[in-house]
């Protein structure tokens, strides 16, 4: 245990010195396959090539001067994103947590500048997770998340919760004081719960009928992980706001709003903004990035690793169903539903070198780097089969 740092982190024993690809090596000489990611923000791998030549590029150059200027990294990092999704504007940030402040003080300032100054409340969802700062822990559903960090236990936030992909509970909810919903359309901490297409797609519908905002959570499950740049791309529909970061930036911090131009206007100079957002390093990185994994090449090995995993686990739950008993994602972002504690199966998987994610409701998270081998995923699988046949 560390004197100077903040125990705040329940830390694994293990130092990691470096990585390549899909795989990390600990200072104690041992080499981890890495279905984590980070908590899938390397989505290209350890020591990207293609990252690090942008990286050493751009540090030679410039790092940050702050928004009080023009940044063409800036602008050719939102050009490119504007070019390959449904927004026409972007706000860049430095995290997850960030984006999902910003996107709900939007939501609210959509209706302020209409003065329709009663539409505050924004309704979010059971198993939601949105950062840990006051506004994420609100709109989250974690009551541990929120313990002892607000004015009144009663505090809301001016926010609705209701269940996951039910269009009936949304439906009876929304009155004269609701401005948006916030959504995402994978939740990841809470379990790698799907929103289905319908979902999305009556989602998207009562929102344009009642005139409010419709805003999607894509922190971890967009940029590429779902076989798509971004997860709501499989439902056609198209959101007024969405927010990102973790994978767009391959493992360098940054974030962002993006928005349509209906949505954009009503944001004017100095009421929002972000010292480090945006700086030329993390957005050079992010450029990077964002060419690489919408490659159609990538986002094929995406949907089809995906579905190859999937079938093995399941092959794998039909036979060990006392250990495993369902599978359940999109692409490279897959859950595993745990008949035992997911917290034993995961240090036991660890132990045999495969580095994999909790999360709530006893499920197993697997997260790997994009552009990982179908040899690597057979490895993963190997170690998978090999842990829950012999657990006890």
């Amino acid at each position: 245990m560390s004197n100077y740092l903040l125990s705040n982190y329940s830390r694994i024993n293990i130092t990691f010195t470096h990585g390549k690809g899909a795989w990390l090596y600990s200072s104690d000489k041992k080499k981890y396959l890495d279905f984590a990611s980070g908590i899938a923000v390397n989505c290209l791998g350890h020591s990207n090539e293609v990252l690090l030549k942008a990286l050493r590029q751009q540090s030679k150059k410039l790092w940050h001067t702050s928004n009080l200027y023009q940044i063409k990294e800036q602008e050719d990092l939102a050009k490119e994103i504007c070019k390959k999704s449904f927004a026409e504007k972007v706000f860049f940030c430095n995290s997850g947590a960030e984006a999902t402040e910003g996107a709900i003080k939007i939501i609210r300032k959509f209706h302020h500048a209409q003065r329709n100054y009663k539409k505050t409340k924004i309704i979010v969802f059971n198993n939601a997770f949105h950062g840990r700062t006051l506004t994420g822990i609100l709109a989250g559903s974690s009551d541990n998340h929120r313990e002892g960090f607000l004015p009144r236990r009663t505090t809301t936030g001016g926010f609705v919760r209701i269940n996951f992909n039910s269009i009936d509970k949304l439906k009876k909810i929304i009155n004269k004081e609701i401005a948006g919903v916030f959504l995402e359309p994978i939740q990841g901490e809470g379990g790698i719960n799907v929103a289905t297409i319908k979902f999305l797609k009556q989602v998207r519908k009562v929102c344009n009928e009642n005139k409010i905002l419709l805003a999607l959570d894509e922190v971890q499950c967009g940029m590429g992980r779902s076989g798509k740049l971004f997860a709501h791309e499989w439902s056609s529909i198209k959101p007024d706001l969405l927010t990102s970061a973790k994978g767009l930036g391959g493992g360098f911090p940054i974030g962002a709003i993006l928005l349509n131009d209906k949505v954009s206007k009503v944001i004017e100079p100095g009421s929002h903004g972000s010292t480090f957002g945006g700086n030329q390093l993390a957005c050079a990185v992010s450029l990077a990035v964002i060419q690489e994994i919408s490659k159609k090449k990538l986002l094929n090995n995406v949907i089809n690793l995906g579905i190859y995993i999937e079938k093995q686990l399941n092959k794998l739950i039909t036979k060990y169903s006392n250990v495993i008993t369902e599978c359940y994602g999109k692409g490279l972002m897959i859950g595993i539903k745990c008949n035992v504690s997911n917290l034993d199966l995961t240090k036991i998987l660890r132990e045999k070198k495969l580095l994999v994610v909790p999360a709530s409701n006893n499920v197993i998270r697997l997260l790997p780097p994009l552009n990982i081998t179908k040899k690597e995923a057979e490895k993963a699988i190997a170690i998978i089969k090999e842990v829950v046949s012999e657990y006890k």
